[in-house]
């Protein structure tokens, strides 16, 4: 076997390039040179000997009886000096030597078979990550740029951007890291692969990695909601009656929602049982807080969950994360009231509901118009409740009796500078706070 055949077939194995792509390569590459010497007029013709395992050139020649064009043309009396059966008008072909080609053209020629090589290889590298988007792979950390952290693949590198770094992970090089597939680009220098490691999805693939009844089916990933590096909530479904999707999760003694907290360097993750009843996910998606009562708005997809005084701080969690990430993985706002704070709103409430069955019109229209109590009510003028969507003069002099009767005693609202000074509504002084 010829030295170049063996180089082609060596090259085709070691970097995973089509052998046939090799020697079209090789040929353009020589054909190039060949023009590149003699220029474009010249019609040669370059193959690849199997057999001999050679590169072959070929120049051919039209026989003429008068050669005006030296380069393609062959006088007969020429021509026949090397086949004397051929006749004016045939085409005839001779064999050039490589080596004639000079320096300058190897150069050329070694150029050429280099940059279409490297093209393969990229072309390669981008056909097999592409269809690896949403698996996780792992690599050496590499160097850092302004954009992230470049990590080592092996056959190419891939990006860690820094808003998809987990916060607070810090990272040296020579560090084998894991990250999740999100992305890879064709550019110019070659495939960017582009890495996550506070990606969501990150979650689901350690779980289906980590919890063959995830990878299987029988457990389904219903949603994930993270605070990278702090909290997660998962919520999962079982398929099968018989398998307890919380269960299959954490393994024997923790063993499994062990392995996902170690390669997420500590977060904390929350398994939560998913529910059709949004009331009851939204109960789950809160424990470890205990819910006195839910009140569904399916309109504006808003959750009211009343716990009890002690439990608010358990609802709310540590600088609001709890319900932040309950609310992120429901997709509903919930607000958050204490026991006690939405006993003093139902009572505010009730009289104002009394009122407006009295007027005829609903309680919104008082709540729309500023008058959220029924005491806030009886200290507007007749024409401030006038204002009020619904309302007539006759109605107005209704609402007077009523108050009379029911004996509620005006309240004038707070100043400006009051409010300022009074708790945060969404703290959990005042026993109420709200996510979405």
């Amino acid at each position: 076997m010829s030295e170049l055949k063996k180089a082609i077939d060596q090259i085709s194995k070691d970097r995973g390039i089509d052998r046939d792509l090799l020697v079209d390569t090789l040929e353009e590459a020589v054909r190039s040179s060949v023009i590149r010497k003699y220029g474009e007029s010249m019609d040669v013709e370059v193959s690849f000997n199997e057999e001999l395992g050679e590169i072959e050139v070929y120049q051919f020649k039209v026989v003429a009886d008068k050669v005006t064009e030296p380069l393609n043309e062959i006088e007969l009396k020429e021509a026949r000096k090397h086949d004397p059966a051929v006749q004016l008008g045939d085409e005839m072909g001779f064999k050039l030597n490589i080596e004639d080609l000079g320096r300058i053209a190897a150069q050329a020629a070694k150029q050429v078979i280099i940059q279409r090589m490297r093209d393969a290889e990229q072309e390669i590298i981008y056909e097999e990550y592409k269809d690896r988007v949403g698996e996780i792979t792992s690599g050496i950390i590499q160097r850092r740029d302004r954009t992230g952290w470049i990590i080592n693949l092996g056959r190419t590198e891939a990006l860690l951007p820094k808003e998809e770094q987990i916060p607070r992970e810090r990272y040296k090089r020579g560090d084998r890291v894991q990250a999740f597939i999100i992305d890879v680009q064709k550019e110019s220098r070659g495939p960017q692969v582009v890495v996550s490691r506070s990606h969501p999805d990150y979650m689901t693939a350690l779980f289906h990695r980590e919890v063959p009844e995830v990878a299987d089916g029988t457990v389904k990933i219903m949603g994930v909601a993270r605070d990278p590096g702090l909290r997660a909530k998962v919520a999962v479904y079982s398929r099968d009656r018989d398998v307890d999707p919380v269960g299959a999760c954490v393994g024997i003694r923790g063993s499994r929602i062990q392995n996902i907290v170690q390669e997420l360097k500590g977060e904390r993750i929350d398994i939560v049982v998913w529910s059709p009843d949004i009331a009851m996910y939204a109960q789950h998606a809160l424990s470890p807080a205990v819910i006195s009562r839910i009140t569904v708005d399916e309109e504006e997809q808003i959750l009211e969950v009343v716990v009890p005084d002690d439990q608010l701080t358990l609802a709310i969690g540590r600088k609001g994360q709890n319900v932040k990430l309950a609310s992120k993985l429901l997709g509903w706002k919930i607000d958050i009231f204490t026991e006690s704070r939405y006993g003093e709103l139902n009572a505010d409430r009730k009289g104002l509901e009394q009122l407006a069955s009295v007027a005829e019109v609903g309680i919104e229209n008082f709540l729309a118009a500023g008058f959220e109590t029924a005491e806030l009510l009886a200290a507007a003028t007749d024409e401030q409740i006038l204002a009020v969507d619904g309302m007539t003069p006759s109605k107005v002099s209704d609402l007077r009796l009523a108050m009379n009767m029911l004996d509620i005693k005006p309240q004038e609202p707070e100043a400006p500078e009051a409010r300022e000074d009074a708790p945060d509504a969404t703290g959990a002084d005042d026993g109420k706070t709200g996510e979405e």
